[in-house]
């Protein structure tokens, strides 16, 4: 069940977007087949320089790239054609193709990354000092809010692997934040946060699992959120705000009318959130040791039980 928000985005939204990606991708040269002059598309180009100097292998490319099986093994079958590229087995799991450059391979990604320079400068060039830094804050608000809306939230069984790999990443997080530590042994009960008792929401980025949360009731009409978490490398997106709503969501559908929380002392990211995203603190309502500040939020579309 996703828990991603339903509303469909304006008409002129969706209009901006398509206009800014023709633009985009016609200044840019996307759409020649000669990509920065060089004697292939783009996405031969692209796979040249997300193969690396590392190498990389065919399902990581894959999911990297969000390329269908089959066309990512003709693009591959051609650049080992043109010598520019080798497959081999991984040395520690035989299941596994990895392709990596060869030194014509090397040199055409060099190349390549001096042409791209090139185009970037002569993009710029055209600007004043403002105006570039003004463009390159614009660029990291735009990759910011297209990873934001690409990552799916859904709602999985308290006993699944990436609800409890979430959790056990979670665990190892605030253990290292919290001055006492953190005992596992305090999270949630997968009974808790499944079926008629509550929901346990994970996001996933390009199939990673990389943010959760939990809600579980704690009376009639009342439920508890807990454990919300997002991965360091998609922390400053939004992401917590977004799980956070989706229990919210979840609440109101199972007829809870109040949403209770607590966190640490040391979170105080966690609480500024929490109070910008409508909750008021309140007492103390349970006797978590490593609690702090508690908080409240009422449910304006609760429904009936």
């Amino acid at each position: 069940m996703s828990a991603n928000p339903s509303a469909p985005p304006p008409a002129d939204h969706v209009r901006a977007l398509r206009r800014f990606n023709r633009y985009f991708t016609r200044r840019i040269g996307a759409l020649d087949d000669h990509y920065l002059g060089q004697d292939r598309p783009l996405g031969e180009a692209r796979l040249l320089f997300e193969i690396g100097g590392e190498g990389a292998s065919l399902r990581d490319l894959r999911s990297r790239l969000g390329l269908d099986a089959g066309y990512l093994s003709r693009m591959v079958r051609a650049l080992e054609t043109q010598g520019l590229v080798r497959v081999t087995v991984h040395p520690h799991d035989n299941r596994l193709r990895v392709a990596e450059l060869t030194a014509a391979g090397r040199t055409e990604v060099n190349e390549q990354n001096r042409l791209a320079d090139e185009l970037a400068e002569g993009l710029l060039a055209g600007l004043g000092g403002r105006q570039r830094d003004e463009l390159t804050a614009a660029l990291g608000a735009v990759q910011r809010l297209l990873r934001l809306a690409a990552i799916t939230v859904v709602r999985v069984d308290g006993a699944s692997r990436d609800a409890r790999d979430c959790l056990a990443a979670y665990a190892t997080d605030i253990d290292a934040r919290f001055p006492e530590g953190f005992d596992p042994a305090a999270l949630v009960r997968p009974h808790e946060v499944s079926g008629d008792a509550g929901a346990f929401l994970v996001a996933y980025e390009e199939g990673r699992p990389v943010a959760c949360g939990a809600l579980r009731r704690l009376e009639p009409r009342v439920g508890e959120i807990r454990h919300v978490w997002v991965h360091p490398d998609a922390r400053r997106l939004g992401l917590a705000r977004r799980v956070l709503r989706g229990l919210e969501e979840h609440a109101a559908a199972l007829g809870c009318a109040v949403v209770r929380l607590d966190t640490h002392a040391v979170l105080t990211e966690a609480q500024a959130m929490y109070r910008a995203c409508g909750y008021t603190e309140i007492p103390r309502y349970d006797d978590n040791v490593y609690a702090a500040h508690w908080f409240e939020k009422r449910l304006s579309s609760a429904a009936k039980p």
